[in-house]
């Protein structure tokens, strides 16, 4: 029997603590479904077309070597609503801090009241991953600043061709 889980975020850009969630996860599913929530209140710098394809660029390669099938997909409603769409009996979410333990274990308790059968698992980041945020990458991208230690090569490429300054 497959073993599927969801891992959702806007990935906007996929940093190396994403592919440190996905490289744990590998340890609990056989198939990933990394779903980009796509939301009309927030202006991304990719859309999310550019982001499913930087996630199967990076991603594909490491989970296919761990024998772990990568889809990745976009939703904008419920992510239990999406983990059932796609037969995911796992949520996994990434833990940086106290501040996301906080906000995830009060989510994935409203998520165990929607859907029972849909188990939230977290993995702690790595501690060389620990300070990166999608946001704060983004902020330097568009400030010039160097992001090749926050992302894989081909995001930080893309990030600054996306701000190039003239």
């Amino acid at each position: 029997m497959t073993r599927t889980a969801l891992y959702t975020g806007s990935f906007d850009p996929v940093t190396n603590g994403h592919l440190d969630v996905l490289r744990q996860a590998c340890s609990v599913a056989d198939r990933i479904v990394v779903a980009i929530g796509v939301h009309s209140s927030k202006a991304p710098v990719f859309t999310p077309e550019e982001r499913a394809e930087m996630l199967r660029a990076v991603c594909g390669p490491m989970l296919k070597a761990k024998g772990v099938e990568l889809e990745v997909v976009t939703f904008n409603d419920l992510a239990v609503d999406a983990a059932r769409r796609h037969g995911a009996s796992l949520i996994v979410r990434g833990l940086r801090d106290g501040t996301d333990f906080d906000y995830e274990i009060q989510m994935s308790s409203m998520n165990a009241t929607m859907a029972p059968e849909v188990q939230t698992v977290f993995f702690a980041a790595s501690p060389p991953v620990r300070p990166i945020t999608a946001t704060l990458v983004r902020q330097i991208a568009s400030m010039g600043g160097d992001v090749s230690a926050f992302v894989p090569g081909l995001v930080a490429e893309r990030l600054q061709a996306q701000f190039k300054r003239p």
